[in-house]
């Protein structure tokens, strides 16, 4: 049972490569943090099977070793870990507070690394087939693609990006998209429109994806005009209908864009002082792993920083990154 009198110099919400980062540096610094796991521990890099390009491991790895290790090495400098996911928070006051069920824990300087979750096309059997034939990332899973045939879902600038991208690798792509026109931005519409080796099915969805005990062996595909559905055989599918950040809990307390992701400035800092975001929480644009630990790293030295500069409570006592109020 937790404690609430207890003020934690710093909590991290989310144990991604962002959350695991930050968590890494930060118990360096000044020791012991604290890390909420948010409901899927270790983040989407869990659901991939095969990683080849974080920095550091030439013959690859996989997600979930790759995440188990970040969170050995956390563990290892001193971090503490809860398992539970926050169903509340109040930012407008320091210690800021947060809640998991009626357990309420205090911090003074909090670590936002909650992510954001790929739109999926509600087929039932998308995520057990993550890394047998089904994707959100073709710049992760691409290369796995070299001289097969894919579909790309979605008629956006992300699935314009990924189709344009998998032709450096795939023999053919085919983007099923429910109008008859692109919504991507003129540029990169033109440059798949372009591109010999993609062709598109218009005005049409994805009604099912076929697999075997070995993967995805290709999708059913319902016209949206006619109602006829047909059988597209296929070795892949990306899908690429958008992220939802997962910034539920603070869209009334912090600045968040159009899209749901949380706005930071010089970094990671948000309109809160002491409150930081990092990952694919706040990146709409790149959502990697290694650029989601470069901001993780950068929001635990900003959180250091701030933590430096607060003024001296007489009325607190801080032992390995935890308060509480003298006796």
């Amino acid at each position: 049972m937790n404690n609430p009198d207890l003020i934690y110099e710093t909590i991290i919400l989310g144990s991604g490569p962002a959350g695991l980062t930050a968590a890494i540096y930060a118990a360096r610094s000044r020791c012991c943090p604290l890390m909420i796991h948010g409901i899927q521990p270790g983040g989407q890099l869990t659901t991939t099977t095969a990683v080849d390009n974080y920095p550091g491991f030439p013959e690859g790895i996989d997600g979930p070793e790759l995440m188990e290790n970040m969170h050995l090495q956390a563990k290892r400098f001193g971090t503490q870990f809860v398992e539970g996911v926050v169903t509340r928070v109040d930012l407008q006051e320091r210690p800021f507070r947060l809640w998991i069920g009626e357990e309420l824990y205090r911090c003074l300087s909090l670590i936002i690394t909650t992510g954001a979750s790929p739109k999926l096309l509600d087929l039932g059997n998308e995520e057990s087939l993550y890394g047998r034939g089904v994707s959100v990332c073709a710049t992760c899973d691409g290369f796995f693609y070299r001289d097969r045939e894919v579909v790309v879902v979605g008629g956006g600038d992300t699935a314009m990006e990924e189709a344009v991208f998998l032709t450096r690798f795939a023999k053919r792509v085919t983007v099923v998209h429910r109008r008859d026109s692109l919504r991507a931005t003129p540029v990169l519409a033109d440059r798949a429109l372009t591109n010999k080796a993609i062709s598109f099915k218009w005005n049409s969805a994805v009604t099912e994806i076929i697999a075997d005990t070995s993967g995805v062996t290709g999708v059913r595909i319902k016209s949206l005009k006619t109602e006829e559905e047909s059988e597209l055989a296929c070795d892949g599918v990306f899908i690429a209908i958008g992220h939802q950040p997962n910034t539920t809990l603070f869209s009334d307390q912090l600045e968040i864009d159009d899209s749901g992701y949380i706005l930071t400035k010089n970094g990671t800092e948000t309109n809160i002082p002491g409150v930081f975001a990092a990952g694919d929480v706040q990146d709409n644009q790149f959502r990697q792993a290694v650029t989601a630990a470069g901001t993780g790293c950068m929001a635990a030295i900003q959180a250091e920083r701030f933590l430096d500069d607060l003024p001296y409570d007489p009325n607190l006592s801080c032992q390995k990154g935890v308060c509480q109020p003298k006796s």
